[in-house]
């Protein structure tokens, strides 16, 4: 049985379909990578996922659970963790208090402060912020705001990990840290769906790629048979 899978989701804005009548499935265990245009109904799927959107139609079940139409910490405390295409961090606050914040949101069980500031700042060692658990998050740059990111994600102790471009706008060496950082996360034995543009990111961390175009899956395969696929090459890769 899939960790997460969808039948038929489908989404639209007016009488534009964003997401249609998308079928896929995430397999315990493995990085699932999502590409496409800009455009093409990624994030969207994403939004769906984690109902920050409600669905115009179809199915989302996670661990053989339906989870179609319920709120978003609820799907959160199953297991479901995402970060954003924009980081969204809490600015005025330092890194440490950003990552309890996840701790607290991740459990329906109490949590003492004391627990979870201990746990919070073992995740902020882990993704390499031990030095700035103090400042703001606001003055982090980019690449360690998504770090951030990440790390308040983690704190929910999810089994399924959404990561929305994490790469993006970094610069050669920090997409190697990043790519680092997924491994580690898959090595903590949690699912990925990573969306990005990084090519380099895509074909040598996910084990499969499905490719949206104008909504709709349009190829699904192995790196290798995404990065040979005269269709994808037509609509995105070649572009």
């Amino acid at each position: 049985m899939p960790l997460l899978e969808g039948t038929g989701v489908t989404k639209y804005f007016g009488g534009l379909a964003a997401v249609s009548k998308v079928d896929f499935h995430v397999d315990e265990g493995e990085a699932l990578g999502l590409i496409g245009p800009n455009g093409a109904g990624k994030t969207t799927l994403f939004n769906l996922i984690s109902a920050a959107l409600p669905l115009k139609s179809g199915q989302i079940r996670f661990k053989g659970t339906n989870i179609t139409g319920l709120k978003p910490h609820k799907i959160c405390r199953m297991g479901v963790a995402r970060t954003f295409q924009s980081v969204k961090i809490f600015g005025h606050m330092p890194v440490l208090a950003n990552v309890v914040l996840g701790s607290y949101f991740g459990t329906s069980n109490r949590m003492s402060s004391v627990e979870a500031a201990r746990e919070a700042a073992a995740l902020v060692e882990f993704v390499g912020l031990s030095a700035v658990q103090k400042v703001p998050a606001k003055d982090l740059t980019l690449a360690n705001q998504k770090r951030l990111e990440v790390a308040r994600a983690l704190a929910t102790k999810p089994e399924l990990l959404l990561l929305d471009e994490l790469m993006a706008g970094l610069t050669h060496t920090e997409v190697g840290q990043a790519m680092d950082l997924v491994g580690r996360i898959r090595g903590k034995g949690i699912t990925i769906v990573m969306i990005e543009h990084v090519m380099k990111a895509i074909m040598n961390v996910c084990d499969r790629i499905i490719v949206l175009h104008h909504g709709a899956k349009i190829a699904e395969g192995t790196p290798q048979e995404i990065a040979t696929s005269k269709k994808v090459i037509e609509v995105y890769l070649g572009e």
